[in-house]
């Protein structure tokens, strides 16, 4: 069956996660609770795929990582006329767009920022990471090196996320990122990065917990709202938050 199949191939990735990822969350997750401690912030963000959601805001998530969440519409009810500029050109391609992100969101020197793509080869992610790196930043790259050693930078850096950021943390899927081949469709079917990214997440950040207690500090942890006093025990890890940054 095509889902034993799927079943057997993503465990094959999450235990390549196990086995070669694990050094690199140890100095990340160390660097991040030594900023944190410093009073820096943790910001992720995502180009399309499910970490902003996955991995922030969740029960038994740390209230220190925010998602950065870029928006951009154009609403302009002119008739219909053929124009061969539509769809061409997106915020992620506008060169000096990644300064503004970088302004817009409150970034400071010494901040952390997490940032996912998959392929990692488009000119936005890298350019925020190279700006990033500019001011001091922690920059981690949550990506496949594997499908991105593939691809021909679009940056003028000639540079892939996985060499513009500081960190690179692997979700070991491969080049395409599907798993199951399914020779009546011609192709393959069931992408792994979306699950792998989120297991080296949540290494992670169970790791930045372990480190902050190591040094004494004690992180802000949300609990479901469904549990016991909820409302009050988030309520009182949000003013922890607030007050020292982690």
């Amino acid at each position: 069956m095509l889902m034993d199949e799927y079943f057997i191939e993503m465990k094959k990735v999450l235990n390549k996660i196990e086995t070669t990822q694990k050094d690199a969350i140890l100095d990340v997750a160390g660097e991040i609770a030594e900023r944190l401690s410093k009073g820096a912030a943790w910001h992720i963000i995502d180009t399309g795929h499910m970490l902003m959601f996955e991995g922030v805001g969740r029960t038994g998530g740390m209230m220190a990582l925010k998602a950065i969440k870029v928006s951009c519409e154009i609403d302009n009810k002119v008739r219909y006329r053929p124009s061969q500029a539509r769809g061409i050109i997106g915020y992620d391609s506008i060169p000096g767009f990644a300064d503004y992100v970088l302004g817009r969101a409150n970034i400071l020197p010494g901040d952390i920022i997490m940032i996912g793509s998959v392929s990692g080869y488009n000119y936005f992610p890298i350019d925020l990471a190279l700006k990033a790196n500019e001011k001091d930043c922690m920059t981690i790259a949550i990506t496949s090196v594997e499908y991105s050693a593939h691809m021909v930078s679009k940056h003028p850096s000639g540079k892939r996320l996985f060499e513009a950021c500081t960190y690179c943390l692997d979700n070991c899927t491969n080049f395409g990122d599907t798993l199951v081949d399914v020779p009546d469709l011609g192709q393959k079917i069931c992408p792994a990065s979306g699950i792998g990214a989120s297991y080296v997440m949540w290494a992670l950040q169970s790791t930045v917990v372990e480190k902050l207690l190591a040094k004494g500090l004690k992180p802000s942890v949300y609990i479901s709202n469904h549990m016991p006093d909820a409302s009050d025990i988030n309520g009182k890890a949000l003013e922890n938050y607030e007050r020292s940054g982690y």
